[in-house]
């Protein structure tokens, strides 16, 4: 039985996410994105030397919200967990975030 709070979706899409790495130096990259819930995901070939409770700003299409880093996997996976105050933009269900993705599938 899953004990988590949030119903998840597996899936792989490009994120853009930026921020300060463990050095100070700002950063920016392309990464996917895959497991989300509303409140978090899990982030695939990060690049960047970040560490558990780093911030970053993260954008999936026009929506971008802030995320704190609360697991480092090995070979660039990242949990992260979206802050308290900020919307969600991996959203199930609720009108914004992927539902607008998908709909956008087979449109062209």
């Amino acid at each position: 039985m899953d004990r988590r709070r949030e119903r998840r979706l597996t899936l792989e899409l490009p994120v853009r996410i930026w921020g300060v790495d463990r050095m100070a130096r700002p950063f920016a990259e392309i990464v996917r994105v895959g497991n989300v819930s509303n409140r978090g995901a899990v982030l695939i070939g990060m690049r960047s030397k970040v560490q558990t409770g780093d911030l970053l700003d993260v954008q999936l299409g026009a929506s971008r919200s802030q995320f704190r880093i609360v697991w480092m996997g090995v070979s660039g996976e990242a949990g992260i967990q979206a802050l308290a105050m900020e919307l969600p933009i991996f959203g199930l269900g609720n009108g914004i975030g992927l539902p607008r993705v998908f709909a956008m599938v087979g449109t062209g």
